[in-house]
C-alpha cells in the first residue's frame, strides 16, 4: 500500500544481540553519510514530497524560495517516471528515475520514506516474507548506487501511523490530526483471526535485521527505524513494540552495526512521555533522520500542534542536535491545515510547512550561535 492510500485508510478506519563489524570499504562511505557524532552539526533541512513527488510544482518552488535543498519521499511510480508499465518500483530503473527527477528540479533526494514500504508479510512473518525481504535488498543496493543514503522504515503492520480524527481544531481554527484511544474499535481491521504478541513482533524484527543490516552495510545505506505512532502496546490485536526509548534502544541492539539506527520522530517520543532533548543525546550517532514535530497530550489521547505550541522544549531539542553534532536530514512533520487550504492531505499542508521551516531556521541559527559561537 502506498503512503497516500495508507494514510487515508488509517484515518477513515477511525478509530539476543548479534555483532557485526564494518569493513574498510564501508568506513570510507560512512564519512560521506554519517560523520561521527561530536563534530559540528551540519543538518540538511528537507521537505517531504509524499503527494505528487517532484511533480508538485508549488512545493518545489516553495522549497527553492525557502532555500530547502533536500527532498524526502517515496520511489515514484513507473507511469510518473515515463517507464514501461510493470517496471518494478523496488528496482534499479525506478530508483534511478526518481533521483534524476528530483535532481532536474534542483533538489537532492536524500531519504526514501514510504514506497517501497515493507508489508505485513515481513512484519508478521507471513507467507512471502523472504521474497519481500529479497526485493527490499535489491532496493537497498539500487538506492546506494544512486546516492540515496537513508531509508526510513517502520514496524507497524496493517495499521501504520494512526489517528481517530483528521479535523481537530487547534490554534486559530487550524485543523490537525488527533488520537483518542476511546474512539478505537479494537475488533475492526484485523483480518487474520488472531492476535500477534510482542514476542512475535520482536522475533520478526530480529529476523529482518539479520537479513537486511549486512546488505545495507554493503550498499552504504543507513537504516532509520521509526518508532510506533501512536506508541500504545497494541492496536487492532497487533502488538506494538517500539513504544519507548528503551525499546528503541533494544531494537537497534538486535543487530549492532553503524548502519542500524533510528528516525528520531520527536512527536512519538513526546507522546511516550520521554524527555525529547535527553532522547536526542541518547541516540546521538545512531540518529540518521529527524522528524521535527510536536504534540499536546499523552500516548492515549493527543493532538498535533504548531511547532511552537506543544509540550516539548523545541529550542532545547534543536540545541541538543548541535551539541551532539547531528549531521543528517531533518524535516518538519505533521503540520496543521491552515486558512485557505483544503484538508485533502491531513498533516501535509503547504502553509504549515512554510511556518515550520521559518521557525526551525530561527531555532537553528540561535542554537548554532550558542553552541559554536
Amino acid at each position: 500500500m502506498n503512503r497516500r492510500n495508507f494514510i487515508n485508510a488509517s484515518i477513515l478506519a477511525g478509530g539476543g544481540m548479534i555483532a557485526s563489524g564494518a569493513g574498510p570499504a564501508f568506513a570510507a562511505r560512512r564519512q560521506e553519510t554519517r560523520p561521527p557524532a561530536g563534530g559540528k552539526a551540519e543538518m540538511q533541512l528537507a521537505f517531504d514530497f509524499f503527494y505528487g513527488g517532484p511533480t508538485n510544482a508549488t512545493k518545489v518552488q516553495m522549497a527553492k524560495e525557502l532555500g530547502v535543498e533536500y527532498a524526502v519521499g517515496g520511489i515514484m511510480p513507473a507511469r510518473q517516471l515515463g517507464l514501461p508499465q510493470g517496471t518494478d518500483s523496488w528496482g534499479e530503473e525506478a530508483v534511478k528515475g526518481t533521483v534524476a527527477a528530483y535532481r532536474e528540479r534542483g533538489l537532492n533526494f536524500c531519504v526514501v520514506e514510504g514506497p517501497p514500504a515493507l508489508g505485513s508479510q515481513t512484519k508478521l512473518a507471513l507467507e512471502g516474507r523472504d521474497q519481500e525481504i529479497s526485493r527490499f535488498i535489491t532496493f537497498l543496493h539500487a538506492a546506494g548506487r544512486h546516492g540515496v543514503k537513508v531509508v526510513c522504515y517502520n514496524w507497524m503492520p496493517e495499521v501504520g501511523w494512526f489517528r481517530t480524527s483528521s479535523d481537530r481544531k487547534t490554534r486559530g481554527g487550524s485543523l490537525v490530526t488527533a488520537f483518542d484511544i476511546e474512539s478505537v474499535d479494537a475488533s475492526a481491521g484485523n483480518r487474520f483471526g488472531r492476535e500477534f504478541t510482542a514476542d512475535e513482533m520482536w522475533a520478526n524484527l530480529e529476523y529482518f535485521m539479520k537479513a537486511i543490516v549486512p546488505e545495507a552495510e554493503k550498499a552504504g545505506v543507513l537504516l532509520a527505524l521509526h518508532p510506533d505512532d501512536p506508541p500504545i502496546p497494541s492496536l487492532r490485536g497487533i502488538a506494538r513494540i517500539l513504544i519507548s526509548a528503551d525499546n528503541m534502544e533494544r531494537a537497534v541492539n538486535l543487530y549492532r552495526n553503524p548502519v542500524n539506527g533510528v528516525t528520531l520522530c520527536q512527536g512519538c517520543f513526546a507522546t511516550m512521555g520521554e524527555d525529547v532533548p535527553a532522547v536526542i543525546r541518547r541516540f546521538a550517532g545512531r540518529t540518521f533522520f529527524v522528524h521535527f514535530r510536536d504534540v499536546r497530550g499523552t500516548r492515549t489521547n493527543f493532538e498535533e500542534v504548531y511547532h511552537d505550541d506543544g509540550i516539548t522544549d523545541m529550542y532545547r531539542s534543536m540545541k541538543a542536535y548541535y551539541e551532539t553534532g547531528f549531521r543528517g536530514p531533518i524535516r518538519p512533520d505533521h503540520v496543521p491545515t491552515m486558512t485557505g487550504e483544503d484538508n485533502t492531505n491531513p498533516s501535509y499542508g503547504l502553509l504549515g510547512n512554510l511556518f515550520a521551516v521559518g521557525y526551525m531556521r530561527g531555532l537553528m541559527e540561535a542554537a548554532d550561535k550558542e553552541v559554536n559561537g
